[in-house]
């Protein structure tokens, strides 16, 4: 997208020393600089972006952005240099509002939704609802940008450039609604600050990412930020008040004003009532303002009840018809990588993708699969290398204490040794079956499938690559499924 050239004060910045230059646009790595861009030196967890500094001044950036550090540690290259300086205590959210006012436009209407797990569901629902109702809409997160408007995304909540880029260009092409995951660490670092919502959720909180944030309150904290400094206070909060720190979320989100509507199976505005669960989905009845409901949800999965009723309630906060939303909810499919149907082995035995890579995550799909499930639970679970090493083995725990049987394999090893990482699982899963190539794991999986068992592949759900060192392999779990089962049933050629 091509921006016009603006000056400086348009952006609301005020540079300490230099020139006052037209900014023909904004760059966060050194690499991406123009001439007449803005780059913007963040302090990073590894190093400071100011190291890059000089780099940005030779490809001609003409104005620069930083804190007093980043100042400090680029003094020499900025003293002899003619482009603009701008120290902000605060450079991460200076940039995330500098990228909303440069790229200017965004959806008029757009829901966030943070959490442990459930976002990428969540945000994916809502984007159905608002579609199903012919409403021109987009998720954002994990999956990319999918809906009436698709392109990839790196992370699950991008740098502010990226984000805001991608959502001028969705506007542009007649998007109205957005929904986009706000994760934590996009919330940490001020990613979605600049972004004007109109509603926010949160599905629940458990163990995850303690490799980047020092302690269980710092998480949540975290995550808090989305209630407490991103959505505005005439905004509303959709909570889940059924997680244990559900109602502190609640009681974030009233003390800035925000209207609340809490989801849940008891007394909460949108209440579960019951379920009733068969092989292809499940009935679920609720409540809504003193009138009850009953729908059918194509969706395998207890749990996939509290995320609709999630996207439900978000999708009323945004300004819909409760009526109009509730009339919908039948035509919602499976996500990408989502408790998903990759393959039915011959005997009618099925396998599922799903990525749950959290201890919860594990627990919550194999229990909500169980219902659905006559014969054996078999499941295959990893953890990921270079992240949090605590959980691996509450991850195995988790998997042996609500599978029949468990194979223990790779998922994306990254850095560490992958024979380690597995050791790690097994901890928690002594009783499982240790196979390190993941492609092999699978087929014995699926090959240990009888008539009325069912197969869980954890971990990976919608990736299609496996990250080994520095590589990434091509690998999607899906595929890898249906190959299995054509193997062991005779149809590959």
């Amino acid at each position: 997208m091509a921006a016009q050239a603006k000056t400086v004060s348009d952006l609301g910045l005020t540079a300490l020393q230099g020139k006052n230059p037209e900014i023909t646009g904004l760059a966060v790595d050194s690499r991406d600089v123009k001439d007449g861009y803005l780059f913007a030196a963040l302090p990073g967890t590894q190093v400071h972006g100011a190291t890059f500094i000089q780099f940005a001044l030779r490809m001609g950036a003409a104005a620069v952005m930083t804190d007093a550090e980043g100042a400090r540690i680029a003094e020499a290259e900025l003293a002899t240099s003619d482009a603009a300086l701008i120290i902000c205590e605060d450079p991460r959210q200076a940039l995330a509002y500098t990228a909303a006012l440069w790229f200017e436009h965004q959806p008029p209407v757009m829901a966030a939704v943070t959490g442990t797990n459930g976002k990428t569901s969540v945000s994916t629902f809502l984007r159905m609802i608002w579609q199903a109702m012919g409403l021109p809409a987009v998720n954002l997160g994990t999956t990319g940008v999918e809906g009436d408007f698709e392109a990839p995304l790196m992370h699950t909540t991008p740098e502010p450039i990226t984000l805001h880029r991608t959502l001028a260009a969705a506007h542009a092409e007649g998007i109205d609604y957005a929904a986009m995951e706000a994760s934590s660490h996009g919330l940490a670092q001020r990613r979605l600050d600049g972004v004007q919502l109109t509603a926010a959720g949160f599905t629940n909180f458990t163990q995850d990412h303690l490799d980047y944030h020092a302690t269980f309150d710092e998480y949540f904290d975290a995550k808090a930020a989305l209630f407490d400094r991103v959505l505005p206070e005439d905004g509303v909060a959709v909570i889940n008040t059924d997680d244990m720190r559900g109602p502190d979320m609640a009681a974030i989100a009233r003390g800035r004003g925000q209207a609340v509507i809490t989801v849940g199976r008891e007394g909460a505005d949108l209440c579960l009532l019951s379920q009733r669960l068969d092989n292809a989905g499940q009935d679920i009845r609720f409540s809504f303002r003193d009138e009850t409901y009953q729908v059918r949800l194509n969706l395998i999965g207890g749990f996939q009840a509290d995320n609709v009723l999630l996207a439900s309630g978000l999708a009323i906060g945004c300004g819909a018809d409760p009526m109009r939303v509730f009339e919908v909810l039948h035509t919602l499919t499976t996500v990408r990588g989502r408790m998903q149907l990759a393959a039915t082995r011959r005997n009618g035995a099925p396998v599922f993708v799903d990525y749950s890579h959290t201890p919860d995550a594990v627990e919550t799909a194999l229990k909500a699969m169980r219902p659905h499930v006559m014969g054996k639970l078999v499941v295959i679970v990893g953890a990921g290398g270079d992240r949090d090493p605590i959980k691996r083995p509450l991850m195995g725990k988790a998997a042996q204490e609500n599978a029949d049987v468990v194979f223990v394999t790779d998922d994306n090893p990254r850095s560490e040794d992958p024979g380690t990482i597995r050791a790690a699982v097994l901890e928690g899963a002594p009783e499982a079956i240790e196979v390190g190539d993941r492609a092999e794991a699978i087929l014995r999986g699926v090959d240990a499938l009888g008539p009325g068992d069912a197969l869980l592949i954890a971990g990976k759900g919608h990736e299609t690559g496996q990250i080994v060192g520095d590589d990434v392999l091509p690998f999607d779990d899906v595929e890898q499924a249906s190959v299995a089962v054509m193997a062991l049933d005779g149809d590959l050629a």
